[in-house]
């Protein structure tokens, strides 16, 4: 995988340039002897110094790890050694959802009172990662227990979005998609119950893939629900997502929903992107995800935007209506009913010597910033044996056979929509509303999202807000969608460093 991130196709020409440095820059200045694994390092973690706490203040990292000059400087030493060996991500600095168990630093989920909670053992994807040599520099922000799209949490504050400090970065892996805006690593991971790890890369100008159920195990992560769960890469490149999903996918007997993934996985799905994807391909827009008021003139203005070129590269474009989205989209959901449980069996694996031993003691500290989230959570009566819960779950059926039934009907390869109706919420609002993550969270088939483009620009925002658009298609089409947003980002070029958090002198 190294030799395939470094190869002439995608290697950057010259000397090696710091912003915007993808997985195949970082691989091609190390072979070129342009660069070490230590003083990558301390580019972005001179970056965290400046921007994270200071300057713009974002507020995206939670934990910077200790050792991470010591991990890059033991990277050097085995690289000069036997550069053959490196792994597929060998030195690529990631920043993972502070939701991930990691053996070596704090899992704290946002909370105070887990601020010294270490879980005995990564998280499997953590351990795919770590195994493929990625430096894990840091663990970020987010919507406390990743329960809502704000990104605010007891521990970490309010994340702030690069492109307007005014407004949140999405959620709720806010942390990880504000952090790889502003350059502060080349790789995020992030979790998605309801649509987040899609709302970040749409309000962050960044990449993200919420894959089909079954494909990458959650096993390690925080839970929220037994059924939307899902956890994916965040990247500012469609190829540079694609080699994390390469990392992260796999059959992982503690999350048994994974045996429905073996044989479904190519040997690499960055190695499938075409800029030609998109010729004769039939994409349908479904136009009850769109809004018809003033407020979503920007959204709608992007989109058409988006629909145009990817016409242009060769689609033909279906609008279509589902009605039945409208009726099931409220009634889907079944989080609710199912934290408890899952949330009393991630703390029962922490040991005896975890900061909270279950979800009735993390209730009743009070220290969160999602508490009523939780008491809600905590006081439902019969939870996954109730009747509310098994309706619900016969309407997720509904609505994945009515999704499923539209595109055979039209003889669509894909679904594209905004992930968001309306621009991303400033950081005074109650909320993160008008959001489309139901369509691929109440159905379990996989979604990207990709830059679409950037409302208009103002006083806070002078590049504008980013917009998100968004592809879904049926279960384990994950190549054909990266294709098809590969094919659109080569067109578009539309990824753009944020103001805020400009180069620092010492950037080459």
């Amino acid at each position: 995988m190294l030799t395939l991130a470094a190869s002439p196709a995608n290697a950057q020409p010259g000397p090696f340039r710091f912003q915007e440095a993808t997985i195949a820059h970082i691989h091609g200045a190390l072979s070129a002897g342009q660069l070490t694994c230590t003083q990558l390092t301390r580019l972005y973690l001179d970056r965290i110094a400046a921007y994270d706490m200071q300057g713009p203040a974002l507020h995206a990292i939670i934990t910077v790890n200790p050792k991470a000059m010591e991990v890059a400087a033991e990277m050097d030493r085995s690289y000069r050694e036997s550069p053959a060996s490196a792994g597929a991500l060998h030195c690529v600095p990631i920043i993972l959802k502070d939701n991930f168990n990691t053996f070596d630093m704090p899992t704290t989920g946002g909370n105070v009172s887990m601020k010294t909670s270490v879980p005995p053992a990564d998280a499997f994807t953590v351990a795919r990662i770590r195994k493929a040599g990625a430096l894990i520099l840091a663990k970020a922000n987010l919507q406390e227990f990743a329960r809502g799209g704000m990104s605010i949490s007891s521990l970490g504050g309010q994340v702030r979005n690069p492109y307007d400090l005014e407004r949140t970065p999405g959620g709720s892996s806010g942390g990880p998609g504000a952090a790889i805006a502003a350059n502060f690593a080349v790789l995020g991971t992030g979790s998605d119950t309801g649509q987040s790890i899609r709302s970040p890369a749409s309000a962050n100008n960044l990449v993200g893939i919420r894959p089909t159920r079954g494909l990458v195990s959650r096993a390690g992560v925080i839970p929220n629900s037994l059924t939307q769960d899902e956890v994916g890469p965040i990247a500012r490149t469609v190829t540079d997502a694609a080699l994390l999903l390469d990392v992260m996918a796999g059959y992982d007997p503690a999350d048994p929903i994974t045996a429905f993934g073996n044989g479904r996985i190519p040997a690499s799905y960055a190695r499938l992107l075409s800029t030609d994807a998109l010729k004769g391909a039939r994409i349908g827009v479904m136009t009850n995800l769109f809004g018809t008021a003033e407020r979503h003139a920007d959204v709608n203005q992007v989109m058409e935007g988006v629909i145009g070129r990817i016409a242009g590269l060769g689609a033909t474009i279906v609008r279509f209506d589902l009605p039945d989205y409208d009726t099931l989209a409220p009634v889907v959901s079944t989080s609710l009913f199912e934290a408890h449980a899952v949330m009393d069996h991630y703390f029962a694996a922490l040991g005896p010597d975890a900061p909270i031993k279950s979800f009735a003691e993390l209730v009743a500290a009070k220290t969160s910033a999602v508490q009523k989230t939780l008491e809600a959570e905590f006081a439902v009566v019969d939870g996954m044996s109730s009747q509310a819960y098994k309706d619900r779950t016969l309407n997720r059926d509904k609505l994945r056979l009515a999704v499923a039934k539209k595109i055979a009907d039209l003889n669509l390869d894909a679904i594209l929509y905004p992930l968001q109706k309306i621009l991303v919420a400033p950081v005074t609002a109650e909320d993160q509303l008008e959001r489309n993550g139901t369509l691929s969270n109440g159905t379990g088939f996989p979604a990207v999202t990709f830059p679409g483009g950037f409302s208009a620009q103002t006083a806070s925002a002078p590049l504008g807000v980013p917009i998100g658009a968004e592809l879904l298609g049926l279960d384990y089409t994950e190549a054909k969608l990266l294709g098809y947003a590969y094919a659109f980002e080569q067109a578009s070029r539309l990824r753009k460093l944020p103001k805020s958090t400009p180069p620092l002198p010492n950037e080459p």
